[in-house]
């Protein structure tokens, strides 16, 4: 579990690196332009043989902090598989359609607001894609058969719609930050591991019952009152962020009993809860599995007396003879 916890700190940490670059980039007015075939050989790099075997060419592009608002020159360079295009212009990227070869793509920082036409269906090798810092409100047009991981943090996305297993077979890490969400609902994608849900606006926690092998589930800063709608269908969730949100005392957490039997790390802090007396004992009733609460190991003390309250519980609860 020490490489889950870890995991989310360095992920935190990146997010927040990430946001501040963007914000640096985004203050240096750049021209707007079209892309030019020099351009395009300055950017090159990486080469490899080509899909047939048969010759060799160049799949990595880099073309960041272009100024770009036109890319339909890239259309030619079919053997291009790891493909940059943050900090630029764009709202269109159908020239990406004939690059069918493409296995990673970051359009960060552009001025997407949706996706047009059949683009992605043509990516059929597509595995990684980042649209993070956009314009975008829905998700219409956008597939992935072979997509693993999605990141579409700072848009301005209020509902998820599309996310489909039959269009995203294969995702496993999914990132909505910063977008206007009121609800967990609509991702039905059964194999997904890792859910990055921070600082949206969600208030009901919905359609979790599908998330079958979800790991992590990641709700900092939103305005959950309660985690009713966790359920026992997620056998696999071992980490739970809540932090910043509007969660007062531990009858909101009842839910948590389903899935405590598999669940090693919550984060619960900056929540009214949190000041309640015995706030950790009664958090630990619910979830006696825990290794971390707040990031803070469970102690051996803690540990026994939890332990010693669940049995006082239970005895409690016998009827006399």
């Amino acid at each position: 579990m020490s490489d889950v916890y870890e995991d989310e700190i360095l992920s935190d940490v990146e997010g927040e690196e990430d946001t501040r670059q963007e914000d640096v980039k985004k203050d240096e007015k750049m021209q707007a332009c079209q892309l030019t075939k020099e351009m395009i050989s300055e950017g090159l790099s990486l080469l490899c043989r080509t899909g047939n075997r048969l010759g060799h060419a160049f799949v990595r592009l880099d073309l960041k902090n272009k100024g770009l608002n036109d890319i339909a020159a890239i259309s030619s360079y079919i053997h291009i598989r790891y493909l940059d295009l943050s900090n630029n212009y764009l709202t269109d990227l159908s020239p990406l359609a004939s690059l069918n070869q493409l296995l990673w793509l970051k359009v960060d920082s552009n001025a997407m607001t949706c996706f047009k036409g059949q683009t992605f269906a043509e990516l059929i090798f597509l595995q990684w894609l980042s649209v993070a810092a956009n314009k975008l409100q829905d998700l219409d047009g956008l597939v992935g058969p072979s997509l693993e991981s999605l990141n579409l943090t700072g848009n301005s996305i209020q509902q998820v719609t599309g996310l489909q297993i039959g269009h995203f077979a294969n995702l496993v890490t999914l990132e909505l930050r910063g977008n206007h969400l009121e609800t967990t609902g609509g991702i039905n994608l059964p194999n997904l591991q890792r859910l990055y849900l921070a600082q949206n606006v969600i208030k009901r926690l919905e359609g979790l019952e599908k998330l079958e092998h979800l790991t992590i589930l990641h709700l900092r800063d939103n305005q959950l009152e309660s985690l009713d709608g966790l359920s026992p269908n997620m056998k696999c969730l071992q980490y739970l962020n809540v932090r910043g949100n509007i969660i007062t005392d531990e009858k909101a957490l009842q839910s948590l009993g389903l899935v405590s039997k598999t669940l090693r790390i919550l984060v619960l802090s900056e929540n009214p809860m949190v000041e309640t007396l015995y706030y950790r004992l009664n958090v630990l009733i619910l979830t006696p599995q825990l290794e971390r609460l707040d990031k803070e190991l469970i102690s051996l003390e803690e540990s026994i007396e939890v332990r010693r309250t669940i049995k006082e519980l239970k005895e409690e609860e016998i009827p006399e003879p």
